[in-house]
């Protein structure tokens, strides 16, 4: 490709919104341009690198045995009501309605529209396990589109679903899918951490992430020290110290409290650490029910698992005019008198004498104890992890910060259950619902991810499997020569089966190479007439800092070593 020619050039300045390395450097070398916010064109050279990853997961794919498909983009509405999905996905579903007046979701996530597939056909055990896999644009109206093609609203996906007879066969394609994500993100340049993650509005019992560690990323997550244990934080399980075992519990009293709302206040009043304090949050649940999140005052409460324990979709913090509906004063609400639902985090019986509000402005409870003087409906684990914490079994847990490049889930029968007719034959001529499984690879984060993990300060660093181009070609003067033997070179790399970049544009040098740096294909070579008097080129490799010179004659042999 001539430079020349190509549509998408690089450019200087870069708006001052852009905040992500990623996000600005895709922009800058000429690889993306946003259409509306959440939407991004990819431009040809974005384009190369997006056929590169995808050839990479389809071979990996494939390797595993699964097959290749497409969906329709439109999905019909009533399947994604026979799951309740148009109720519960976690992002605002996207909708269409046709001449007809027929209503479709856009797809934000293929599960329905496989199974519908899946149950067109007359399928026995025989059949069984199978996997399918599709590459497709999926549309998921976020709230918050931001960092470049790291939460977009429309965007290309690897999404697979797997068919089985039962979970002991799922658990075999589980652990193949699993392997295949690594060697994938490790074959595109990118370390991942497997962690534990929530299976949110996918549905079904678990699922794990592949995290890359970047202060870019939204996923925090717990590793255990040994690498033993590693969880999102929304699913992450750690131990509640019994943080003052040997006190003996005192009687309650109630004590004027000159202080305000938040626990930071509690701690300057009493000059006593956080954990002495009963933190109570009001909610309010999507079907409108008031409920009591309770557990200790230096730890936060976990919203995911607090909906789980809920059995809810979504909830929210009650506003202070319903907390004072409830008998209660914002900052001072207590488990004590409330009468609505009560949900307990087990560190409620790691101390003894809390205090707490006591439901009335500028009073407090003091000595106040989990089973003599108050007990919750449910109890169980519905906090964050904090700083400092340890595993279960004692070990210290770290703290990660990633992006989230792909996921796989069991989805059990969670589908196959709720919509009618799901079900293959059995050897005893029963019918049973499939058991299943997904797998997703967001196409557009992945390159993201890859840009702000593989860049310096001159621009990005392609790793060789994914690059645009295998070589980058500079020609510096306009001498007929110099552009002859640029052309014959290129001629010769292209018939070898080798891509390159031709930049051929009357530019100065250093316009040229700074461009090159910029775009970050692996190998620059340069041709001018003081590399042509010495019968060869100017070598220089993307990631070194001192350029070589190789004869003419050793630069097709050298290209194929350095991509070996």
């Amino acid at each position: 490709m001539k430079y020349s020619k190509l549509f998408g050039k690089t450019v200087k300045e870069v708006s001052g919104e852009i905040k992500l390395i990623s996000h600005k450097l895709l922009y800058q070398a000429g690889f993306i341009r946003e259409s509306v916010a959440g939407r991004y064109y990819f431009l040809p050279l974005g384009i190369r690198v997006q056929d590169k990853i995808m050839k990479i997961i389809e071979e990996e794919m494939d390797k595993a045995g699964a097959q290749k498909m497409i969906t329709p983009v439109l999905h019909p509405i009533e399947l994604w009501e026979e799951t309740n999905r148009t109720n519960s996905v976690g992002f605002e579903l996207m909708s269409i309605e046709d001449q007809r007046g027929a209503k479709f979701a856009l797809g934000g996530t293929a599960e329905e529209m496989m199974v519908d597939l899946v149950r067109k056909f007359n399928v026995s055990y025989k059949d069984l396990p199978f996997n399918i896999y599709q590459f497709s644009q999926k549309f998921r109206d976020e709230k918050r589109a931001r960092g470049g093609l790291l939460r977009v609203r429309e965007f290309l996906m690897k999404d697979a679903y797997s068919f089985h007879a039962d979970a002991d066969d799922f658990q075999k394609e589980y652990k193949v899918m699993g392997d295949s994500y690594t060697r994938i993100f490790e074959r595109v340049g990118l370390d991942t951490v497997r962690i534990e993650s929530d299976n949110g509005y996918i549905g079904g019992e678990y699922c794990h992430e592949y995290v890359v560690e970047s202060e870019a990323g939204e996923s925090r997550y717990l590793i255990a020290d040994d690498k033993s244990y590693a969880a999102h934080e929304e699913v992450a399980v750690f131990k509640r110290e019994e943080m003052n075992p040997d006190e003996d519990e005192l009687l309650m009293e109630i004590k004027d409290a000159p202080r305000g709302p938040t626990i930071a206040d509690g701690v300057k009043l009493y000059n006593e650490p956080a954990w002495r304090q009963i933190k109570s949050i009001v909610y309010v649940t999507d079907k409108g029910d008031f409920v009591l999140a309770v557990l200790r005052g230096d730890l936060d409460i976990n919203e995911i698992k607090l909906k789980k324990a809920l059995g809810c979709f979504e909830i929210r913090q009650a506003t202070p005019e319903e907390i004072e509906e409830l008998g209660s004063a914002v900052g001072f609400v207590s488990p004590l008198k409330l009468t609505i639902k009560k949900v307990g985090d087990i560190s409620l019986k790691s101390v003894k004498n809390f205090y707490t509000g006591a439901d009335k402005p500028q009073v407090d409870t003091l000595n106040v104890n989990y089973g003599r003087d108050f007990e919750v409906d449910i109890m169980g684990d519905i906090a964050l992890p904090p700083t400092n914490c340890k595993s279960e079994d004692g070990k210290k847990l770290l703290e990660g910060k990633g992006i989230e490049v792909g996921n796989i889930f069991q989805l059990g029968t969670h589908y196959t259950d709720k919509m009618k007719g799901c079900n293959f034959t059995d050897k005893d001529g029963t019918e049973k619902p499939f058991y299943m499984g997904c797998y997703g690879i967001g196409i557009g984060r992945t390159m993201g991810t890859i840009v702000e993990v593989h860049n310096d300060e001159n621009g990005i660093i392609w790793p060789k499997s994914v690059t645009p181009y295998e070589v980058h070609m500079v020609t510096i003067g306009s001498d007929g020569v110099v552009t002859k033997k640029a052309q014959e070179l290129y001629d010769e790399i292209e018939k070898q089966g080798m891509s390159v970049l031709l930049d051929d544009r009357d530019e100065r040098p250093g316009s040229k190479l700074k461009d090159a740096d910029l775009i970050g294909i692996p190998l620059r070579i340069v041709i001018s007439n003081r590399t042509l008097e010495k019968n060869g080129v100017e070598w220089k490799e993307r990631t070194d800092k001192e350029a070589k010179d190789v004869k003419m004659e050793d630069i097709i042999s050298e290209i194929k070593k350095f991509y070996t």
